[in-house]
């Protein structure tokens, strides 16, 4: 059966790291999926965490009773530039350390590579893998990739093309519901594509920046290259989840012992204990 983890990001401003395991029990979940964290792997850097670190986060989560699905990384492994790229690749191996002594066998991540040197990014990209696909290999770890918007790849599709043609079956994807606009809004099509490939589903609300000819959202000055997306409340944005979720079903996503899927709600700090509660009582009648 498929697990449910919460994504803690919103914990970060008032609890420290390892309190994370008892208030996510409090919660009601059972799993969590660890992101980016000053004291542990922060953004774009190598990690802090070191064997103390990582023994009494394994403990407070043995004693709350709540597993570590997956890391959640964002390293710049897809650089354009040489020497980013190189010590995302160095950060990346540490994680990867990381995951093997919390006996963590999935780490979730994203391309953080630059859009406007598309190429250049695709490259790193498959340079970096060349590297890390090994120490995937040796401790066993699956990786999972996101195209997140404002990456070198932001198309659902094209970013499947990428992924397969690493030609590893170690590599997959990730759906993040309130990137799916920016997917090119194809749930139903590129779903049944990616099969056993889709590795974790992220549960987040957001609008449809296209609507009203394009005109939904505007940044000025007119024509710049922002991007808008949000992490609601599952029910407050456009996303049609009944139908992401018959996707998942038709694919037996959901009957996997190994498939993940995050609550990761980043709008609602201010009312988070609701939220949490919001999303675990609506996913549950989404996944019956």
């Amino acid at each position: 059966m498929v697990k449910i983890a919460y994504d803690p990001t919103p914990l970060h401003h008032d609890f420290e790291l390892l309190e994370f395991p008892d208030v996510v029990a409090r919660l009601g979940f059972e799993h969590m999926q660890l992101t980016p964290h000053a004291d542990f792997s922060p953004f774009f850097r190598y990690p802090k965490a070191d064997d103390a670190m990582v023994r009494g986060l394994k403990k407070r989560a043995a004693d709350a009773g709540v597993s570590i699905a997956a890391l959640l990384p964002v390293q710049r492994i897809s650089w354009p530039d040489e020497p980013q790229r190189d010590a995302a690749v160095r950060n990346f191996r540490r994680i990867i350390q990381l995951a093997a002594e919390l006996e963590v066998s999935v780490i979730n991540t994203e391309f953080s590579g630059r859009p406007e040197r598309s190429e250049d990014s695709e490259a790193a990209f498959y340079r970096s893998m060349e590297e890390l696909l090994p120490e995937l290999e040796k401790h066993g770890i699956r990786l999972n990739i996101d195209p997140h918007p404002d990456d070198f790849v932001e198309d659902g599709l094209e970013a499947w093309r990428v992924i397969r043609g690493l030609n590893s079956p170690l590599v997959g994807f990730v759906y993040v519901g309130s990137h799916t606009f920016h997917y090119g809004d194809r749930a139903t099509t590129l779903i049944p594509q990616l099969g056993d490939r889709l590795g974790a589903v992220y549960t987040a609300d957001t609008f449809d920046h296209r609507r009203s000819h394009g005109l939904r959202y505007i940044s000025n000055p007119p024509g710049n290259a922002s991007r808008v997306h949000q992490h609601l409340n599952i029910g407050a944005g456009d996303v049609n989840w009944d139908e992401l979720f018959a996707a998942l079903r038709g694919i037996g996503f959901l009957d996997r012992e190994d498939a993940l899927i995050v609550s990761n709600v980043f709008a609602e700090d201010e009312t988070w204990e609701a939220s949490a509660a919001h999303q675990l009582e609506t996913l549950r009648r989404l996944l019956d």
